[in-house]
């Protein structure tokens, strides 16, 4: 009987039903191949500063998707290891008893010292019971594959991301060497250095350079065109791909508050253009670190602050989704930064973004989908 109660708690035991964790990795490894399309094509097309800005963007989102591809496989091959491990010795007893009944068993080959009646009893239950004994085995089988599927996926998923971060910082590289070649960029207006750096040594706050910047194109032309339909297209894409780590007003450790977004990127990702802008301002500023300032219309601002490289100068005027300049940060051959995060964890560099409106700072939800709030 306690054999008997042993196979009833195996059976009752909730199994582990096989999944496909790796199809996200491997939908990731083929948006990084497709990536790898586009940086060759880019090298032949006539735009390719809007070309190789594509080609990041997608060697990104591939990135990060076999990122959360490869964790999700290490997460579920860890979970499966672990249960059959806990299991070995049930497991075990499971095989024994399988292999004690064998595929003929039935109810006439087995004795019961209660006699007949017992026999019978014994023979209906190991003959009810020995079909799902089977099935269980078979579903032991199944996680058995499953993780030997899994670790294989996950030395695959390795070497795409190898080979991602190989063709992302070659699309880099390229996109700032496209940026440097660029001619005939629309310019609104040419900076003056003179009052920039008056006005920036007048500055002891965001809202302080934010009003002077007016002061910086008095008398000087406006836009030749300014998007009559940006409410309409709102949301707009983010400047990075990232997590929203603070939300506006939400203190940080230090327990500074500040009216913008706080966005975790995974390093030297591309910031772009949320919309057509002009640049009004590009450099660096109070404790921001470098700053980049558009106005994609008149008493409108997007501030984009803790950039490391910026590809615009003031006065540019820029395209919808055109390259503004790169985070800080590195990443090693294996896609592990160096702080030892990765593998789809939160990105190590922050990107401050401020919105003004009119005359002070507004939620940056009102115009942007984040994936909090």
């Amino acid at each position: 009987m306690k054999r008997v109660a042993l196979i009833l708690a195996l059976l009752a035991a909730p199994a582990l039903h096989a999944q496909d964790a790796g199809e996200q990795a491997r939908a990731a490894a083929r948006a990084i191949e497709e990536a790898a399309v586009l940086l060759e094509a880019a090298e032949g097309s006539h735009d390719r500063v809007a070309a190789l800005t594509r080609t990041v963007r997608a060697y990104e989102d591939g990135l990060a998707a076999l990122r959360i591809g490869l964790r999700a496989a290490a997460v579920r091959e860890t979970a499966l290891s672990r249960e059959l491990q806990a299991r070995e010795a049930e497991i075990a007893q499971l095989l024994g008893v399988l292999t004690a009944v064998g595929d003929k068993a039935g109810p006439r080959s087995l004795a019961h010292p209660q006699g007949p009646r017992g026999t019978v009893r014994a023979g209906l239950m190991v003959a009810s019971v020995t079909p799902a004994l089977e099935a269980r085995a078979a579903d032991l089988r199944g996680d058995l594959a499953e993780v030997t599927a899994l670790r294989e996926l996950q030395q695959q998923a390795a070497d795409h991301l190898a080979s991602g971060l190989s063709g992302v910082q070659a699309a880099r590289t390229a996109l700032s060497q496209a940026v440097a070649d660029r001619t005939g960029l629309p310019r609104r207006f040419t900076e003056d250095p003179v009052r920039t750096a008056i006005l920036i040594s007048a500055t002891e706050t965001l809202d302080d350079f934010a009003d002077g910047l007016s002061q910086l194109t008095e008398g000087r032309p406006t836009a030749p065109e300014e998007p009559a339909n940006l409410d309409s297209a709102r949301p707009l894409p983010m400047p990075v791909r990232g997590t929203v780590l603070r939300q506006p007003d939400e203190a940080d450790a230090a327990g500074v508050r500040r009216p913008g977004l706080v966005i975790a990127t995974e390093p030297a990702a591309l910031v772009t253009a949320p919309a057509a802008s002009t640049v009004r301002y590009a450099g660096p500023l109070l404790d921001y670190g470098l700053v980049v300032i558009l106005e994609p219309r008149a008493d409108l601002l997007f501030v984009l602050a803790g950039l490391d490289a910026s590809y615009v100068e003031i006065g540019q005027v820029l395209p919808a989704g055109g390259p503004v300049g790169l985070m800080g940060g590195s990443v090693a051959a294996d896609g592990v930064s160096p702080s030892g995060e990765g593998g789809g964890a939160p990105g190590t560099e922050t990107l401050y973004m401020e919105i003004r409106e009119e005359d002070g700072p507004v939620d940056p939800r009102q115009w942007f989908a984040t994936d909090k709030g």
